[in-house]
């Protein structure tokens, strides 16, 4: 075998694999997104408890909405709220939901391609956030200096 063999071959091994890893990277992160789009119908139905159905809310605003929380290019934070908040939130929302409604919520977006506007609703509410965080910076600088 010539080394130019090799280096080929390792090569195409190493793209494979890396392409391989994106796919499954994207895979996971599609299944994420079901999942949080199934916990979002299933707090729709009556026989989730309340609670469930607050937390739910912030999960999935903040799962759909198209601006972040903290801003992803603040170094380790911006990505930290994506890699704690979703997950996270997600994982407890899925023990506070009843195992029947969630196997039902589960199957309606397998079966079909509903339409989310979820994400219009994460965005107000992240402005919103902003909005109130930016007036208490406010206040306090005023407060502050006197």
């Amino acid at each position: 075998m010539s080394c130019l063999y090799l280096v080929n071959n390792f090569c195409n091994v190493t793209l494979m694999s890396r392409y391989t890893m994106l796919e499954q990277l994207k895979s996971r992160a599609r299944a994420l997104k079901n999942e949080a789009f199934a916990v979002y119908l299933a707090a729709k139905d009556p026989r989730t408890p309340w609670y469930a159905k607050a937390l739910i809310f912030f999960v999935v605003a903040h799962t759909f909405s198209p601006i972040d929380l903290i801003p992803d290019f603040i170094p380790v934070l911006g990505y930290l709220d994506d890699l704690i908040i979703t997950p996270g939130g997600l994982w407890l929302a899925v023990r506070m939901i009843p195992p029947e409604v969630l196997a039902e919520a589960r199957e309606k977006v397998a079966n079909s391609g509903l339409e989310r506007s979820v994400g219009y609703i994460g965005a107000v509410l992240i402005v919103v956030m902003w909005i109130v965080i930016l007036i208490g910076a406010i206040y306090l600088i005023k407060f502050l200096s006197k």
